[in-house]
């Protein structure tokens, strides 16, 4: 192709570029706009020509005044703009953030002719930077701690006693229902101490069997048991001079709660096959949702480690003994999950938020969360409505799930209600009917029966 051929596709060329093109005379005048530039600016191109590039009203052109008092662009002192932030006034009066460059155009004697502008939209970025920063400032803020939230009463004298707790490395116990965030209590512990330079180890008292619980607690030699094929530390070492988590401590085998007293008394271990003692030095934070005076009393909870470990302990309360916190918590988790979701919701509505007040919440604020990522899924409006909240909830509560809007006494639309059920278990799956089935509690078949009868289409996701 020669030079002549590409001069005359050149317009057709600029008018493909996805950025904004304009090219200007030396008074400022646009003299030349491509196709991206309209849809940016919302300008056509015969408003735009002609008129100086004032009319963007760009927040960063800087003029200066030269020679016979005329009006320069700084742009034609300088040279060139690389890569700025600004924005530019709309035809329709809103602002746009886009990101500019700009350089001289001369003619082959070097006279300056003009200059030419590129114009990228950068909203949807700024947008998102604006949602991550607005994120922050609300981790951030007064009714937050550690990533915890509250600004009840209860959870002010939470905070404070985890305060008091940083400087003393005596034993913390957490007792708290099931998902109250016993596990973020004892972060936030760690994070306020000394030891918060080095590592939170944490270990599940109730996942493990009692040999293997040992072998992750202290650690083993080569040869202690069938599989120990080398020496392996444990996590008491794992956590040297920072803290150990020890979660659901109700459920500690006899045998180990043993081992832990000694822990806790000599401050040494022996791993599993071995009787040399190893000093450690960690700070112990435990938790369990079990009463554990009523395990002593039963002779599942040794009393003298019951004591040892219950130096200070801290109560979590439910969720439905601080309403007052519901609201903060959910504007928390809505923000939470829109900025992974990027879906273009835009709130939740005062009828949900009346109904999580009043809902008694078992599962606490791990419920209260799980309550907002099924909502997510089933919203595709603006606002978060009560029909996009989960079964269970809209039917204790009372309120109907009529996807119209209406509220009533009784959960009419059943119907709707499952099939809500249904989408929400295969997104969780990831179109998986097999793990669909598991999640609702049904068999595949049942999974693959609504799925026709709703006509749901929902393809198995491919991990790369």
């Amino acid at each position: 192709m020669y030079e002549k051929d590409l001069n005359k596709y050149w317009k057709t060329v600029v008018n493909t570029i996805q950025d904004g093109i304009m090219i200007i005379d030396k008074s400022g005048a646009i003299i030349s706009a491509n196709m991206a530039l309209e849809k940016i600016t919302g300008y056509s191109k015969k408003e735009l020509i002609g008129k100086t590039c004032e009319v963007l009203n760009c927040d960063i052109c800087e003029k200066t005044r030269e020679n016979a008092g005329k009006h320069w662009c700084k742009l034609f002192r300088t040279g060139k703009m690389t890569r700025r932030k600004c924005t530019f006034l709309r035809k329709d009066g809103t602002y746009t953030h886009v990101l500019k460059n700009a350089t001289l155009l001369r003619d082959s004697r070097g006279k300056i002719l003009g200059a030419v502008e590129s114009v990228t939209d950068i909203n949807e970025i700024t947008e998102r930077d604006n949602q991550i920063a607005e994120y922050r400032k609300e981790l951030k803020s007064e009714d937050g701690f550690h990533g915890l939230l509250g600004q009840s009463a209860i959870m002010q004298q939470t905070f404070a006693l985890i305060e008091n707790t940083a400087d003393s490395d005596a034993p913390v116990i957490i007792f708290g229902e099931s998902g109250t965030g016993k596990e973020l209590v004892a972060k936030s512990i760690h994070e306020s101490s000394r030891r918060r330079r080095k590592p939170f180890v944490k270990v599940n008292c109730a996942a493990l069997t009692e040999t293997l619980l040992e072998s992750e607690l202290f650690g083993h030699v080569k040869g202690a048991y069938t599989g120990a094929y080398k020496n392996r530390e444990g996590r008491f070492e794992m956590a040297k001079g920072g803290s150990i988590f020890l979660d659901e401590i109700g459920d500690l085998p006899l045998t180990t709660q043993v081992k832990l007293l000694r822990v806790l008394e000599e401050k040494v271990i022996e791993r599993v096959g071995d009787n040399r003692p190893i000093p450690v030095n960690v700070r112990i934070i435990s938790a369990t949702n079990r009463n554990l005076i009523e395990l002593v009393k039963n002779g599942g909870f040794r009393e003298d480690l019951y004591f040892r470990i219950n130096v200070i302990p801290i109560n979590i309360p439910p969720l439905r003994e601080r309403t007052e916190d519901i609201s903060l918590l959910a504007a928390a988790f809505f923000h939470r999950i829109l900025l992974k979701n990027g879906k273009k919701i835009k709130g939740i509505s005062n009828e949900v938020l009346n109904i999580l007040i009043k809902y008694h919440w078992p599962g606490n604020v791990r419920e209260l969360k799980s309550a907002f990522e099924y909502a997510f899924v089933t919203c595709h409006e603006t606002m978060i409505k009560p029909y996009h909240l989960p079964p269970n909830i809209i039917q204790t509560t009372g309120i109907s799930a009529d996807t119209s809007g209406n509220s009533g006494p009784d959960a009419s639309n059943n119907e709707d209600a499952k099939k809500r059920e249904l989408l929400y278990a295969l997104e969780q799956a990831d179109g998986n009917q097999s793990e669909a089935a598991r999640i609702l509690g049904v068999s595949r078949v049942t999974v693959w029966n609504r799925m026709k009868k709703y006509d749901i289409r929902y393809k198995k996701k491919i991990r790369s």
